[in-house]
């Protein structure tokens, strides 16, 4: 990890204030009053990149993302399995080693890994919650970043130290960072799930707050 890339974390997580507590009746997270997030250095890459992330059911992942500026395109799928596997099914087993996972494109000279990271951690779950998120348990539901590159692994893997040097959460991190082998979309039912039932139960408890609350900590960012 280069220096200044652990100075400007600190400085990321600083700005946004990410110091939370949990509440048990929802896998929001809930923090204090944050300003905009920080700006961070435009990528010097050129045409659209990708980042998947893995972090509880994938409607709530892909429902904030798809809200955030620079996103072109979320897709829910699968990941850390294999492709015999990947679908609904047999994930929802436990036992597959794929994690719903959300497969994010977006154009870095409009928002960066850096925020995007911010964003996973900060608002669309909560990264303390080992195999599970909120209601939902088994290792589908773990924390996972899948990197697609070096740079994204160095980010991450600083991003999170950073994270438990300035003891951001009060329990430990059980983020995993691995390697992007496969990305398997899910099937159409689960694609844009939120925006075709906004008034089911479990996403109105669960995940139209994550939205909600991206659109209120970072107004720049939302969409």
């Amino acid at each position: 990890m280069t220096t200044y890339l652990l100075q400007f974390i600190s400085f990321v997580l600083m700005s946004t204030s990410i110091a939370c507590n949990v509440v048990r009746s929802s896998p929001q997270i809930v923090v204090p009053d944050t300003p905009t997030l920080a700006e961070s250095p435009a990528s010097n890459t050129s045409g659209l990149q990708t980042a998947v992330f893995a972090g509880g059911c994938f409607w709530g992942l892909e429902a904030v993302f798809e809200h955030v500026k620079g996103v072109t395109d979320v897709k829910s799928g699968y990941s850390g399995g294999e492709a015999k596997t990947a679908n609904y099914d047999l994930v929802s087993e436990g036992n597959t080693g794929h994690a719903e996972s959300v497969k994010i494109t977006y154009d870095p000279a409009k928002v960066t890994y850096m925020q995007l990271l911010t964003v996973f951690f900060s608002v669309a779950h909560d990264p303390t919650e080992l195999n599970r998120q909120g209601p939902d348990t088994g290792t589908q539901y773990r924390s996972v970043i899948f990197y697609t590159n070096d740079e994204q692994k160095t980010m991450a893997a600083a991003y999170m130290e950073t994270m438990e040097k300035s003891k951001t959460f009060s329990k430990p991190v059980v983020t995993q960072v691995v390697p992007l082998k496969a990305f398997y979309d899910a099937e159409a039912y689960h694609q844009d799930y939120l925006a075709h039932h906004p008034n089911q139960p479990y996403i109105v408890v669960n995940d139209a707050p994550k939205v909600a609350d991206l659109k209120t900590r970072f107004p720049d960012l939302y969409k």
